[in-house]
């Protein structure tokens, strides 16, 4: 005879749910918290290059370089320093690029049809014209051609001979700039990336307990807010991206942090799988709601299996953090296709072995991430997932 379902008052539900969401406002409250600590330490960074930059440019532009009025050297500095995090070196040739060319659009139109107020405005939309059929989008290229094309045709009847002192200052101002960011000032980029990876990994970890949680429970709302979650990952995820692209940067330009090369490496590596392991995730989410609306059969080594590659999520941020393979992430990956294994030798479904088999994809690019190679780490899998299906009880995980 199959067990009553168990009654649940409106009233405990209610007390349930307010006190599921006290949680995630507080969760989330923290997590904002913490956010906007690294924001504010990487705006301080960031800052003081810019001022150091400004500085040392304007003084070598006006004291070494003989620049009377040295005003594009420290704009320049800035514009390099500011730029997005991992993009100041293609940034810098952007500049350089876009004054070159609004200087060479200039001086010719100036040469043909003179300077005044119908000229600049014909200088100006042309070299913009220009510059977005060359480069078709907009960026630093096309707002240096604009600015440059203006600053000439409107200065030219003014000041002369305005180019040199214009293309000397961009690259004093831009050498300036990645010096003090490579050399002077430059960041910690293992440092930068764990404090961007750490929010994914606890949203990644949480939501795959939640999964397990709602398995073990039949909970499909539950699962259902795990997918919620994960899909609303991508914030967080776009900046860890750009903490790696900006680590990137770093370990190449700057000779302080060479030594770190080998640990960046591994750890965007570490990233490029972890995307994919977001992405088996979510399709986790979405097939556990699927066996728990219709009613399969699941095991206790399914949930068991999912928090399993939780706990090996868990270890691989431990890892990136420390930099030490202890091998345990591989273990707890290998543990969590072997339970999944279990689960199918008990009986599943269609949709619960369609689960099983995301559990091993997820739990080979777990494998992935540790540095394993790709075909290394997916026999490995299969044969842990092989031992689970053959493995009779009493089970033993250390097997």
């Amino acid at each position: 005879m199959p067990p009553r379902p168990h009654y649940r008052s409106p009233l405990v539900a209610a007390v349930r749910r307010l006190r599921e969401t006290a949680g995630r406002a507080r969760y989330e409250g923290r997590r904002a918290t913490q956010l906007r600590a690294r924001q504010l330490e990487v705006i301080a960074v960031i800052a003081v290059q810019a001022g150091i930059a400004a500085g040392l440019s304007w003084w070598i532009a006006h004291n070494l370089l003989g620049n009377p009025n040295p005003v594009f050297a420290p704009t320049a500095a800035v514009g390099t320093i500011v730029a997005a995090i991992g993009q100041r070196t293609r940034r810098t040739v952007e500049l350089l690029a876009g004054v070159g060319l609004g200087i060479v659009i200039g001086d010719l139109l100036i040469f043909l049809i003179g300077s005044g107020a119908w000229q600049t405005a014909v200088i100006v939309t042309l070299a913009i014209g220009v510059a977005l059929g060359l480069v078709g989008r907009g960026g630093t290229i096309v707002s240096q051609v604009g600015g440059t094309a203006v600053l000439i045709a409107t200065l030219s009847s003014s000041e002369r001979n305005l180019e040199i002192p214009r293309i000397v200052d961009a690259v004093t101002g831009s050498a300036v700039g990645l010096v003090v960011v490579a050399l002077l000032l430059p960041l910690n980029p293992i440092r930068v990336v764990n404090r961007a990876a750490g929010p994914v990994f606890a949203i990644l970890v949480g939501r795959l307990q939640d999964i397990g949680v709602a398995l073990r429970k039949r909970d499909a709302e539950r699962a259902i807010r795990a997918l919620d979650g994960l899909r609303g990952i991508e914030q967080d995820l776009g900046r860890l991206r750009e903490a790696v692209s900006g680590a990137a940067e770093v370990v190449r330009l700057a000779p302080l942090r060479w030594g770190r090369r080998q640990e960046f490496e591994h750890y965007a590596r570490g990233v490029t799988e972890l995307t994919r392991v977001i992405e088996g995730a979510r399709d986790l989410a979405r097939r556990a709601v699927t066996v728990i609306d219709y009613r399969e059969p699941i095991p206790g080594s399914l949930p068991d299996a999912i928090e399993m590659l939780a706990s090996a999520v868990r270890e691989l941020h431990r890892q990136a953090r420390t930099g030490r393979d202890t091998g345990a992430t591989r273990r707890r990956a290998l543990v969590a296709a072997r339970r999944g294994g279990r689960a199918r030798r008990e009986g599943l479904h269609n949709f619960g072995d369609a689960l099983v088999t995301q559990l091993r994809v997820s739990a080979a690019d777990v494998v992935r991430a540790t540095g394993c190679p790709s075909r290394q780490a997916a026999r490995a899998v299969r044969r842990a997932a092989r031992n689970g299906e053959r493995a009779r009880p009493p089970y033993d995980d250390a097997r």
